[in-house]
């Protein structure tokens, strides 16, 4: 199977522009369901610091944005956010969920979008070193090692490796990260393969033991650095900075981490 290997920047400096309108819409539409489905698990609201982000816009007329995060008793930080032009054929969007440190169950990480073909990554993001916590890796990560070596194993589904060492780093080795087309009913096979891993996570979450106090001060802390080291080395921010500049893709960056946050996390109220 061939890996589809180059940058961000690689992709979308192809002469070629396509409109991919109709796949956008169909992707955001499966990051609404998804959010329903957690709101309706967790309570939370909406971070007035990203209220800036409901709606933004560069200086030409299509490149734009929404961004909202959200935060509860339960949830850190809860990210639901796309950038792109959807007619060039660039679009990227998020569906994040950190968890508190009421519990050590991985965060689940849903990134996809179109470039202009269809690229998605869906990772449970590991809280520990799963070289030594062979217990968290035999719980959450084994069930999907089947899964995994099917995705494969599917030769309509190009494994996508990124350029960056660190995100290959912060990557599971059971995460679905592939590009592919947009026909054959891809789109419905990806929108099932997203539920199931959600479906699985929040299970996880229901069955969850609570962390002893005196271990979540130092779990709230590694979860916040690499949350903000994941957002902070996103290659896809070199395409906000043409899309924006560098002041507006700064501040995004600041609020996917939740850097001016209003509202205090879990772990400090």
């Amino acid at each position: 199977m061939q890996e589809t290997p180059e940058g961000v920047e690689e992709i979308l400096d192809r002469p070629e522009q396509i409109d991919i309108t109709a796949t956008f819409n169909t992707l955001w539409g499966i990051t609404v369901e998804l959010m329903e489905k957690i709101t309706a698990r967790f309570d939370v609201t909406r971070d007035p610091g990203t209220e800036q982000f409901e709606s933004y816009r560069g200086e030409a007329e299509h490149p734009s944005g929404h961004l909202a995060a959200f935060t509860g008793p339960e949830l850190d930080w809860l990210v639901h956010s796309w950038i792109g032009n959807p007619p060039s054929g660039f679009t990227n969007m998020h569906l994040t969920a950190w968890l508190g440190p009421h519990i050590d169950v991985p965060h689940i990480g849903i990134a996809w979008g179109t470039l202009p073909e269809l690229w998605f990554s869906i990772d449970y993001i590991p809280r520990s070193d799963l070289m030594l916590d062979t217990d968290s890796l035999d719980k959450y990560y084994a069930p999907l090692n089947q899964q995994f070596r099917e995705l494969c194993a599917d030769e309509g589904l190009r494994p996508f490796t990124s350029e960056s060492l660190y995100v290959r780093q912060a990557l599971s080795e059971v995460a679905a990260c592939h590009t592919t087309d947009t026909t054959g009913g891809r789109l419905e096979q990806i929108r099932e393969l997203v539920h199931d891993r959600v479906d699985r996570w929040l299970g996880y979450v229901d069955e969850a033991v609570p962390v002893p106090e005196d271990r979540r001060a130092q779990l709230a802390a590694d979860d916040l650095a690499r949350r903000r080291t994941l957002a902070e080395r996103d290659p896809a921010n070199i395409m906000a900075v043409r899309l924006f500049g560098e002041e507006l893709t700064g501040r995004l960056v600041r609020a996917l981490w939740g850097g001016d946050r209003q509202i205090p996390r879990p772990s400090e109220s």
